[in-house]
């Protein structure tokens, strides 16, 4: 091979060389100004990505709650990863950890018990995930670790109760032997409801509650409770449920005992779901308040501005209201839960 020859093939695999690189820089970066770092979370979409951590599927209450959440999420074009606790904080905290791994937008859910978040929500906020809480609120001195609390006002539904009740008795002083079927213990509706109730009953003296105990916010443990109550008590007179299922448990006990709920024993229940509104219609539950489990809609309006960096309340109270036979029987058809 000749110098001329060997000069222009050197020559000829430079260029091509240098093609090839020109051609591997444009491939890393569109501008052709060298490879871009990775994505971070959800840089490449706009969509909102949300982790929630409910309570359980505990009543009919948080069955609709979580239809709501979901429907509500899916209509907003919110990314939704959910988890179910089963009614155990270690499965919450399990999976708010699980998201704050995931790098979602924002962290939701709905503490199944009021103590002992503090630790896993630090680890939210050095993320910088913001936190909302939903339906029942933490026990905590520090309120900058979560953003708002959207729900209800657990004292106030209580106190609902609590008036209702004293009205009915206003004028007689004969004792009224009331027993109490709790939600789960340390909870926070459970708590707050018992509090409103005995803050509302304290002015009448002849009211007075001779027993109270969880039933978990079940069925099956209003049933087991209410059927225990019966036995232990000699008279029972009301009967105040925290929810409805524990309501329409404690009424198959007391049918089965042969007496008749609503007239042999009055009965207060809190929730209105529709299972519940169907007994006070039928005059077995003789006053409903109401607690609504219908939230997703403005959680997903919470979420965006929050992940927007908008302020936003630090506490959304749910609008509610009460029911007794006729205003249940009015609404009845209507009811979306």
């Amino acid at each position: 091979m000749s110098t001329t020859t060997s000069r222009t093939a050197r020559l000829v695999t430079a260029a091509a060389l240098a093609l090839l690189a020109a051609g591997l820089t444009a491939c890393g970066s569109p501008s052709g100004g060298g490879s871009a770092p990775p994505p971070s979370a959800g840089a490449a979409t706009d969509t909102l990505t949300m982790g929630f951590a409910q309570v359980g599927a505990e009543s009919g209450w948080r069955t609709a709650n979580t239809k709501s959440i979901q429907e509500s999420a899916a209509s907003a074009g919110v990314d939704l990863k959910f988890s179910d606790a089963q009614q155990k904080q270690e499965n919450q905290i399990k999976a708010i950890r699980s998201y704050i791994q995931q790098r979602v937008d924002v962290i939701a859910f709905s503490p199944v018990v009021e103590t002992g978040w503090d630790t896993v929500l630090q680890e939210a906020k050095r993320a910088q995930i913001p936190v909302i809480l939903t339906d029942r609120s933490v026990d905590s001195t520090d309120d900058t670790l979560y953003a708002t609390f959207l729900g209800s006002d657990f004292i106030a539904e209580g106190k609902k109760a609590g008036d209702w009740l004293t009205k009915q008795y206003q004028g007689n002083t004969a004792p009224v032997s009331i027993v109490e079927l709790q939600g789960t213990t340390g909870a926070a509706p459970a708590i707050d409801r018992k509090q409103g109730f005995a803050d509302a009953i304290a002015a009448a003296p002849n009211l007075k509650v001779v027993a109270s105990q969880t039933g978990d916010f079940t069925r099956s443990g209003g049933k087991q409770v209410m059927e225990a109550f019966l036995q232990s008590q000699p008279k029972i007179d009301v009967v105040y449920a925290h929810n409805d299922d524990m309501a329409l448990g404690a009424i198959e006990a007391i049918e089965a005992a042969g007496k008749v709920p609503g007239k042999d024993i009055k009965i207060i229940s809190v929730d209105a779901v529709k299972d519940g509104m169907q007994a006070l219609s039928d005059g077995k539950i003789n006053f409903i308040v109401e607690g609504n489990p219908l939230l997703g809609p403005q959680l997903m309006d919470l979420a965006k501005k929050v992940h927007a960096g908008q302020e936003v309340p630090k506490r959304v109270v749910t609008e509610e209201t009460t029911f007794d036979q006729a205003g249940a029987t009015a609404v009845l058809a209507q009811r979306k839960y």
